[in-house]
């Protein structure tokens, strides 16, 4: 096997500037590894303490989390990975399995880091590859974080799309079974033979008592009383219509009312006409139900455009700050509801605008919201505080849940990466890193204040962003 030489290093990308002489100075304090198909280069939980180059080969980065088996990277010819400089990384996250025959130059970093000043343009290009990894691990973990937060709305989302869908469909089969009926229904009414006096007072009743319906449903016991009058009412005429008496209940209607049937109308014609009635009344309550679903799944779509600034400009904008938390707690309220939680919100309606990405705040707004909701959770109900002010510094957004509190002895570690207090599959310890990293793209800053009973986020932006 040809030796590697300081040109074969050269032709790397990463390394196309460093001198001949820094790479052939690497290459004298580095060693050779050859790793067989299927062979481990490094496993999880080593120590991070060379610098690799894979010279050719193939190797797959891979870990178990949260019980699964996950893809993390693939190095193939010419990668270079392992210890770089500024790198906080101490140990291994994963197996790093060769998937072919490879060929490593691996280099201690006690040696690069003793030799950092005479080996300027090879730091730099070493520095560079840490950015670059650093800058493709953040859009990663962006990413990830956005799909969490996905994660933690869709549940909710589903539920709530999943009832006016329900109440759609239980509508149009009762709208359908009352349109099959209109022949049968239209016969009887024509065989009865109105005169043009009899089908006006039916028309016009009929309007009255469509245009009268209570705004607000009558609570169950008084519509049990009405029903069970109106239904007496009915048998004294020889009605026997069960689904009358509940339809003409839910119309509010009263006993005088229907009297106005009884002295216009010749009694043996009351049956054909009070299940015409009845039809048209099932058919006007099943279209206001279509109509009220649909416009419960436009609101939660329209919801869900806000929340994502759909249809807008994905570049930085001055937003109300208000607008993004109103539309996070609209996706988030299936989950309120569930734990049975009051929201407090308090808002300075002369807040000044932020200039801000209104996606990632959104996703601040998630994290924090979210995180409220699972520490109230275990009380099995409790309250929710959001509120606004501003001074001539910052604007200022508090979130403030009544949970347990944040014990003293974790509460410099919530923002840490990977720290998590929450069950296995419930958190990955990203989202209060993610809040972090965002605010402070934002030039803004977070605080956290908890004692038992009562946790504070405090997020503040500059005014000056203005």
């Amino acid at each position: 096997m040809e030796p590697i030489t300081a040109m074969q290093l050269k032709n790397i990308p990463a390394l196309k500037e460093v001198p001949v002489e820094q790479l052939q100075w690497f290459i004298d304090q580095s060693e050779e590894r050859l790793v067989p198909e299927g062979g481990l280069l490094f496993k999880t939980g080593d120590p991070i303490n060379t610098t690799m180059v894979v010279i050719n080969g193939k190797v797959r980065i891979s870990a178990t989390l949260n019980g699964h088996y996950r893809e993390i990277a693939e190095l193939n010819d010419d990668s270079i990975t392992g210890w770089l400089p500024f790198s906080r990384a101490k140990a291994a996250i994963g197996n790093g399995t060769c998937i072919k025959d490879t060929r490593v130059l691996a280099c201690a970093a006690e040696k690069l880091k003793a030799n950092i000043e005479q080996h300027y343009e090879l730091t730099e290009a070493l520095v560079h590859i840490m950015t670059s990894r650093v800058r493709e691990a953040t859009s990663s973990l962006q990413q990830n974080e956005k799909m969490m937060a996905l994660g933690k709305l869709s549940a909710g989302l589903a539920h709530e799309l999943n009832n006016p869908v329900a109440a759609i469909t239980r509508s149009t089969a009762a709208l359908q079974k009352n349109i099959r009926n209109i022949p049968g229904i239209f016969k009887e009414m024509a065989a009865i033979q109105l005169t043009q006096e009899q089908t006006t007072v039916i028309v016009d009743e009929l309007l009255r008592i469509q245009a009268g319906k209570p705004v607000k449903p009558l609570s169950l016991m008084d519509f049990s009383d009405k029903e069970t009058a109106i239904q007496d009412w009915l048998e004294s005429k020889n009605i026997d219509q069960i689904e009358t008496g509940e339809a003409l209940a839910e119309y509010g209607l009263e006993i005088n009312d229907l009297e106005i049937f009884s002295k216009q109308l010749p009694h043996e014609h009351l049956p054909v006409i009070f299940n015409w009635i009845q039809s048209a009344l099932v058919a006007n309550r099943m279209i206001g139900d279509l109509q009220l679903s649909a416009k419960r799944i436009s609101d939660l779509v329209g919801a869900v455009k806000r929340y994502t600034y759909m249809d807008q400009e994905p570049d930085k904008q001055f937003i109300d700050i208000h607008d993004g938390i109103r539309n996070t707690l609209a996706m988030l309220d299936y989950k309120i509801r569930k734990g049975n939680i009051e929201v407090v919100e308090k808002y300075d309606a002369t807040l000044p605008k932020v200039k801000a990405l209104p996606g990632e705040l959104n996703q601040v707004w998630t994290n924090l919201i979210d995180n409220a909701i699972d520490a109230i959770e275990v009380n099995k109900k409790g309250r929710l505080e959001i509120t606004t002010d501003y001074d001539r510094q910052c604007v200022h957004v508090s979130i403030t849940d009544d949970g347990s509190g944040i014990p003293e002895e974790i509460r410099s570690r919530v923002f840490e990466p990977f720290f998590t207090t929450k069950e296995m599959g419930k958190g990955t310890g990203l989202g209060l890193d993610v809040v972090t990293q965002i605010v402070q793209r934002h030039r803004g800053s977070v605080k956290l204040l908890s004692e038992p009973g009562k946790t504070i986020f405090k997020i503040s932006f500059p005014i000056e962003n203005n």
